[in-house]
């Protein structure tokens, strides 16, 4: 297992954040240009990573990573099901989207739909609907939510999750923060009120990391300028344990 820091959100650099040690960091210098083509070139470093590495855990400053993290796993011939854990369902499209927001489309882009202009960068195929599960959604927007439930994913509560025997092969993980209740996981750029707690989320971790079959573990985590952060950050070590070498 190797623990990577990607301290980047929409392909703007932060300042810092917060990663478990030992850990790697990528932050390779990205072309000026949209922000489209800055994602892209710094996913291809993130594939690059995850196709040399055994069990590699991510953490960056969102969930457009998880794109970069799912290439490097194809590359070694691993077509794993997504557990997606979030409190948005990261579903819309250019045409879908009332503000246009990039961060609130990965997973259409991971299942084909939308710009696919960030999985043709990392040469990935798309993921089949049946081969996803999202967990925690409650924050979508009006035609988000028509196409989540117009599409073949899966849609399952943490602690569903937690009791239920996942699909034979590989899994990928991906965890925003987010999907946590945010009076126990502040510091996020974009709470949504209710949710599961700290305890049940890491449940459904602990039972997911138990197959052996995690081929991938990402984490778009908490942000470390907003109030609150050492309790999230404390909260999110304990969310990603079940991954990390010394839990």
């Amino acid at each position: 297992m190797s623990v990577a820091s990607v301290p980047f959100a929409l392909g703007e650099r932060m300042t810092r954040l917060v990663v478990p040690e030992p850990h790697q960091t990528i932050s390779p210098p990205l072309p000026d240009g949209t922000p489209l083509e800055r994602i892209a070139a710094l996913l291809r470093h993130v594939a690059d990573f995850v196709a040399a590495t055994e069990h590699p855990v991510v953490f960056a400053g969102d969930c457009m990573t998880s794109i970069g993290v799912i290439a490097g796993l194809e590359r070694k011939g691993l077509f794993p099901t997504v557990y997606w854990f979030d409190a948005h369902g990261d579903f819309n499209t250019p045409e879908t989207s009332p503000s246009g927001y990039l961060g609130g489309m990965p997973l259409a882009m991971i299942t084909g739909r939308g710009d696919q202009s960030l999985l043709e960068a990392v040469e990935l195929t798309p993921v089949p609907d049946e081969r996803v599960v999202l967990s925690g959604a409650r924050d979508l927007d009006p035609a988000e939510a028509e196409a989540l439930a117009a599409s073949g994913l899966s849609r399952l509560s943490v602690h569903d999750i937690a009791h239920a025997v996942p699909p034979d092969g590989p899994l990928f993980v991906h965890l925003d923060v987010d999907v946590v209740n945010p009076h126990e996981m502040p510091a996020v750029d974009y709470p949504a009120g209710g949710g599961p707690g700290v305890a049940a989320v890491r449940a459904a971790m602990i039972h997911l990391a138990a197959t052996d079959r995690v081929v991938g573990f990402s984490v778009a985590a908490p942000n470390p300028d907003l109030a609150g952060a050492p309790v999230a950050n404390g909260a999110t070590r304990l969310l990603a344990a079940a991954f990390l070498a010394d839990a």
